[in-house]
């Protein structure tokens, strides 16, 4: 298979995965291990963070009439040093201290995220490790709270259960919702907040990227072509993703999400015994 059609498949799968709760991080590992591609740099950390700009475009796409209120209204918060009852300059930045914890565990583990965390034995655990999460959130706890609702405490609690999203398999969108759960937000609430939450954190972490693929940090040789094909891809299944899980949470479990994890993971466990 040329890289050009690996490139679109993997950004297919980073859209649909980046905001259903089964870890696109995992899945740009195990896809590329279950069909044998060995293309360094289709394989590399840098090509799925790079990716991740895409998914990024898809959230700011979908939720842009929110940013569009939320970013003045933060900005005017701090010129007036006071909320002023107003719930969208609260909500930005109880999203701003929600985005602290992961940024400082990616600046921390950075080396453990491009060695340790990518081995596929990991994902597999980790990927049954957040299905019982993801199960557990799901029915513990009362389930009445909106985004509006969330204090500072829950909004850091949420960022900091986000971090644990930098090991494959966890799924950055699936721990928040988790967390989210817990704290008593109902299932559309709870993916509204990780999404909103999950935008500067994306953007910190492909700018990242970035800059270390311009100054020829990456350690691999960039491929302009499937980059970009991979990045559309990205964007259109990831914009096509939010619709339908905010649809489908608004009247259904996240029960099917558990079961593919439990399925996709023995399924590589297979594979990996196997070879």
């Amino acid at each position: 298979m040329d890289t050009l059609t690996q490139a679109l498949i993997m950004g297919i799968v980073q859209g649909l995965t980046e905001f259903l709760p089964v870890s696109s991080s995992g899945h740009l590992i195990l896809v590329p291990f279950l069909f044998g591609w060995d293309d360094a740099f289709i394989n590399s950390l840098a090509f799925s963070v790079m990716l991740h700009i895409g998914t990024l475009c898809a959230l700011l796409a979908y939720f842009r009439a929110d940013w569009f209120r939320l970013v003045p209204a933060g900005l005017a918060a701090l010129r007036d040093r006071s909320f002023r009852g107003d719930p969208d300059r609260r909500l930005a930045w109880l999203l701003v201290a929600a985005t602290v914890p992961a940024a400082l565990a990616g600046l921390l583990l950075d080396k453990l995220i491009e060695t340790t965390f990518r081995e596929v034995g990991l994902v597999a655990v980790t990927l049954v490790v957040g299905g019982g999460i993801l199960w557990l959130a799901d029915r513990r706890g009362s389930r009445h709270k909106g985004i509006y609702d969330v204090t500072l405490p829950l909004a850091v609690g949420i960022g900091a259960a986000q971090a644990l999203a930098l090991v494959p398999g966890i799924s950055r969108s699936g721990i928040s919702i988790s967390a989210a759960r817990f704290a008593g937000l109902d299932r559309a609430a709870a993916a509204r907040f990780s999404f909103l939450m999950a935008t500067p954190v994306t953007a910190g972490a492909a700018l990242f990227e970035v800059r270390r693929l311009v100054a020829g940090e990456a350690g691999v040789v960039v491929s302009v072509a499937p980059l970009v094909v991979g990045m559309i891809a990205a964007f259109a299944s990831g914009a096509l993703a939010i619709g339908v899980l905010l649809r489908y949470l608004r009247t259904s479990s996240l029960d099917v999400f558990v079961w593919y994890r439990l399925m996709l993971a023995a399924t590589v466990l297979v594979v990996w015994l196997a070879r």
